[in-house]
């Protein structure tokens, strides 16, 4: 029996042709390879703009009624993005769940592919292939050159901290997240470490050049697509081009 990104088996039907996704990035992911498939997304899910499917809420609160009334054949949810609890309700429910954990970009693609064969897909489409050949010169283990940091919240402030997928995808670009060295994934702070780059992206909080760099006088700040830091799926083709340009001194 296949495994989720968790270690948790999952029975899945022999071919899955509802697929309910809690995760912005896997919609994407799966549109781009069969959008025919899906039969449920959240009200984040903004890629392809031109989806038309039915809403089951936030990522974050999704509405399980909404989720169950789908009749979906697997939902496909992220172990950050949404709750332990809506997950082992669904499946108290009897409705399978497949949970990705990627936590850096080499995890990512493998995990992508688990999920697309988790939801009867092709596990090696076009854009996945892309994706990966577009980032392939990255791994080489080099010692980043710069040193960021990147908040993602304020009110309170809160930065990328230890282990998480966009500080990967930052020191792949030759960039270190200097509270990487944090117990937390997301550390509250109010006394920023020095670093050569603030790194404001425009999700989940929309930083913007009203809104940020008010709090780092005389730092060096990038404005960068959140979607582009932080999601994993089709934007990887683009998202190194992306990144590179608006990270540019």
């Amino acid at each position: 029996m296949p495994t989720d990104d968790l270690g948790t088996a999952v029975e899945l039907p022999a071919c899955p042709r509802r697929v309910v996704s809690l995760v912005p990035s896997l919609t994407e992911a799966v549109a781009e390879t069969d959008r025919g498939v899906l039969a449920g997304v959240t009200d984040y899910c903004t890629h392809p703009a031109d989806l038309d499917v039915p809403s089951v809420g936030g990522s974050r609160f999704p509405d399980l009624a909404k989720v169950a009334a789908q009749r979906p054949d697997l939902v496909i949810a992220n172990a950050e993005e949404n709750r332990l609890e809506d997950v082992e309700e669904l499946r108290r429910q009897g409705i399978r769940v497949w949970v990705t954990a990627p936590t850096t970009l080499a995890q990512a693609f493998g995990s992508l592919a688990r999920m697309l064969a988790a939801c009867g897909l092709d596990p090696a489409p076009g854009w996945l292939e892309e994706a990966r050949r577009a980032w392939a010169s990255s791994f080489d283990g080099s010692a980043p050159t710069r040193t960021a940091v990147v908040p993602i919240w304020r009110r309170p402030w809160r930065v990328l901290g230890h282990g998480t997928f966009g500080g990967d995808v930052l020191r792949q670009l030759g960039i270190a997240n200097v509270y990487d060295g944090s117990d937390e994934r997301y550390p509250k702070v109010e006394d920023f470490e020095p670093a050569d780059l603030v790194v404001l992206p425009d999700e989940p909080y929309q930083f913007g050049p009203d809104d940020g760099p008010d709090a780092f006088p005389g730092r060096e700040v990038a404005y960068v697509s959140g979607r582009h830091l932080f999601w994993y799926g089709p934007s990887l083709r683009e998202a190194r081009d992306v990144l590179e340009r608006q990270l540019q001194r």
